[in-house]
């Protein structure tokens, strides 16, 4: 019966208006895992097809990843670049190109993390990291960290980003939701800290170390004129308690100028459902803040084990994705949304039959 009710409400929602906002911003996400499959050769013509695929569909914007792990796509004195990709700035093609068809782009990075594995002996000479190895300096569990307590790997994130705005024409900084990895990261930074300067929670020391971060960051980019944003984890109570992401400081005091959270939800997701959980994030969004929502296409066709007795939706409906943008239209801080990611968008060899029927689905509302 619940569920029913749930439908009836969704519906009439979805009839009551779904018009497209003006200057709708619709963005897609390109990962390190597109740019190995399509930049490893034939780079420039492949970038112009990437970005006519995007233009040709009424996307406006790209979410590029120029750095996803302590490396680079551009030119770069202190990130090595990917070893996937020749000499060619690979930043550079993206926003010419971008550009030519009238497109923005984002640069996306992944302040701390070093790496996906476990394994220290990827760690080259050249890493920035590479000098921290057997350091508290970075951080090894479930993948490598830097440690964000440090002011060396602060000054390491703030000049990465400098040294991209500075250099290239990027429309905007984007950080994803890679904060902190673990509460002992910086245990004996913390313990210092207490030391010199008076007890304080951890977890507000965490929440200040972020929040540092991230001010100095909007700081930077202020000044040359250039949008900074954050996608954090989708379940709000996360960012805060486990990811120390300060996600009202940073609206309430605009130390950011959109927030992109990932809703990778599903409209009967029983523990969040899509609805209620964008109402939330609308609700929290302030000032001169944008919301945009991120979605999650990748889904379609899949299991969703983590949504209880919803968890059979992503493969039981194919417009899912249609349906969440028209209903993310009905906020009234809503501003845009982007799909997570490329390759699902437009790489029919790892398409599903659903992935395909949620696009086309999406494409009719798009014009």
């Amino acid at each position: 019966m619940k569920k029913i009710i749930i439908i009836i409400i969704l519906l009439f929602i979805l009839l009551l208006t779904g018009s497209t906002p003006k200057e709708e911003v619709r963005g897609v996400f390109i990962s390190y895992i597109e740019e190995k499959r399509y930049l490893s050769n034939n780079q420039t013509n492949n970038i112009k097809e990437m970005v006519s695929n995007i233009k040709k569909n009424n996307y406006n914007l790209i979410i590029l990843q120029v750095r996803s792990n302590a490396d680079s796509i551009y030119n770069s004195k202190y990130y090595p670049k990917v070893d996937y990709i020749n000499d060619l700035d690979i930043l550079d093609l993206f926003i010419k190109e971008a550009h030519n068809n009238n497109l923005k782009i984002y640069a996306w990075i992944n302040p701390y993390r070093i790496s996906t594995s476990n394994d220290i002996s990827i760690i080259k000479e050249n890493s920035p990291a590479y000098k921290y190895i057997d350091t508290d300096y970075i951080y090894i569990n479930n993948g490598i960290y830097f440690n964000p307590s440090k002011q060396e790997v602060e000054d390491l994130i703030i000049n990465g980003v400098e040294e991209i705005i500075e250099n290239y024409e990027v429309d905007g900084i984007l950080y994803d939701d890679y904060f902190y990895p673990s509460d002992d990261i910086d245990i004996l930074d913390y313990n210092k800290y207490i030391q010199d300067n008076g007890f304080i929670e951890s977890n507000k020391y965490h929440l200040n170390i972020i929040n540092k971060m991230i001010k100095r960051t909007h700081d930077i980019c202020t000044k040359k004129n250039i949008v900074f944003g954050v996608s954090p984890d989708g379940n709000i109570n996360n960012n805060y308690e486990y990811l120390y992401a300060d996600i009202y400081k940073w609206i309430d005091e605009e130390y950011i100028d959109f927030i992109m959270p990932q809703v990778y939800y599903g409209l009967f997701n029983e523990k969040m459902p899509f609805y209620n959980t964008i109402k939330e994030w609308n609700e929290i969004t302030k000032n001169k803040t944008k919301l945009y929502i991120a979605l999650s296409l990748y889904k379609s066709g899949n299991i969703d084990k983590y949504a209880k007795s919803g968890s059979e939706e992503w493969i039981n409906n194919k417009d899912i994705i249609k349906r969440e943008v028209i209903l993310s239209r009905n906020l009234s801080n809503y501003s845009g949304f982007s799909i997570f990611r490329y390759d699902h968008l437009f790489t029919e060899e790892i398409q599903n039959n659903n992935v395909k029927e949620e696009v086309n689905n999406l494409h009719k509302i798009l014009n």
